[in-house]
């Protein structure tokens, strides 16, 4: 047919591609459609049997094709009757018009999306608590039964759980801090020529959060110890209006439990813009706090202390609940097995001991179970006894198996106790 543009009577363009044949003639009334402004045209291809009147055809192709021309209008069958056109033509008639629109694929990219209100964040969090309602029980009743040893026990335990609870963040943020060098560090800042002094000093500034100062929910930048420069040299987004914004956002979540505001907020932490990308350091420290604001005892929430894998920020909000409640049970389960060493470490000691007098003894078990591990200087500076007392009642308890030397070296040898 020579490639001229055909329509039928209403409107739809159609070309006919006949090998060896007539035009077919069909029930729809057709005319030519002499000029047609070249346009970009979408189009598909319908193989239809052989309907030819005249001459035998080998084959018969129909090509509906939409112009984004204004001159032609993509119509698109009767929504209310799918079966029927707009016409009163049967469908089965109408085989080489395109179906309904919305059986097409669509191809388009996404648009921008809106950001979520602060009401549908907390109805989501608030979702999530009530959907993990058990576990969330008995998390915070292990919670409660370790603050309630801690309280019982001695100011040493809180200190010895923040140096481990620190030393398993600093790998989770790649410092790589281990306990011996941080307690070094904190007791006497002794630090190695392959350590970085920035890693410990922020492992220093963590293990203070956590174990007093002033609470994250009542003043973010005394917490964190951060602050905005001058008012006429601040920027116009500062920190200050980037931490209240989060902080009312935490006031407003007043009625979930605090295990829960926790989660909520180190998730948050970073959409709020409060910390760099990638830094989990000040989000964790601050979610530790807030989980055992309401424990008695317990001045932190251990997180990491059983494994990172609670700090993972992926999910809707009721997988990362899930992954926050058995990050929480398995580090305070931790926390309580390493209480139940140091203090059956402690009482073993005691019956030893006691046949020993003067205040070194008692001075330096009490030193050993505070610290993972502890060094003669160290030990004499935090005893404050000679250094020759501290090495021969080391001496006498590695004898009698209380503790034991780890390094292996005549000089710089550091000690820990037996559980």
């Amino acid at each position: 047919v020579n490639d001229r543009l055909i329509t039928d009577a209403r409107g739809n363009v159609v070309i006919a591609s006949v090998e060896n044949a007539s035009i077919w003639g069909g029930q729809s009334a057709i005319r030519e459609k002499q000029e047609v402004p070249r346009t970009r045209i979408l189009f598909r291809v319908r193989q239809q049997p052989q309907k030819t009147l005249g001459l035998s055809a080998k084959s018969v192709y129909f090509a509906y094709m939409t112009s984004r021309h204004p001159n032609f209008i993509d119509a698109c069958p009767n929504p209310s009757n799918p079966g029927e056109a707009e016409d009163g033509t049967p469908e089965s008639e109408l085989w080489f018009l395109p179906g309904p629109c919305e059986d097409e694929p669509d191809f388009f990219p996404p648009g921008p999306r809106a950001e979520p209100t602060e009401t549908a964040v907390l109805a989501e969090w608030s979702k999530a608590e009530a959907g993990h309602a058990a576990k969330l029980a008995r998390v915070a009743g292990r919670l409660g039964a370790l603050g309630e040893r801690l309280q019982r026990g001695p100011e040493g335990w809180r200190h010895r759980l923040a140096l481990i609870e620190v030393a398993e963040l600093s790998w989770s943020t790649g410092d790589r801090v281990a306990p011996d060098r941080l307690a070094l560090w904190i007791a006497l800042r002794i630090s190695s020529v392959r350590e970085e002094g920035r890693a410990l000093a922020r492992a220093g500034w963590a293990f203070r959060r956590l174990t007093g100062g002033f609470s994250p929910e009542h003043s973010l930048s005394e917490f964190l110890g951060r602050h905005d420069p001058r008012p006429e040299e601040a920027a116009a987004d500062s920190f200050a209006d980037r931490s209240e914004s989060w902080q009312s956002l935490m006031d407003r979540a007043r009625d979930l439990h605090s295990i829960t505001r926790a989660c909520m907020g180190f998730h948050l932490w970073a959409l709020a813009g409060l910390g760099q990308t990638g830094d989990q350091l000040e989000a964790a420290l601050t979610a530790a706090r807030i989980a055992a604001s309401e424990a008695q005892g317990a001045i932190f929430a251990p997180l990491s202390m059983g494994g990172a894998g609670g700090l993972r920020a992926d999910g809707e909000p009721a997988d990362r609940m899930a992954r926050w409640l058995d990050g929480m049970e398995s580090g305070i389960l931790t926390a309580q097995r390493h209480l139940d060493q140091i203090e059956a470490w402690t009482n073993r000691a005691e019956k030893l001991m006691s046949g020993l007098s003067g205040r070194t003894p008692t001075r330096l078990r009490a030193v050993l179970a505070d610290w993972p591990l502890v060094s003669a200087p160290m030990a004499e500076e935090l005893t404050g006894v000679s250094r020759a007392a501290v090495q021969r009642n080391l001496a006498w308890m590695e004898g009698q198996g209380l503790v034991r030397e780890v390094t292996g070296h005549g000089r710089f040898r550091m000690w820990r106790a037996i559980s």
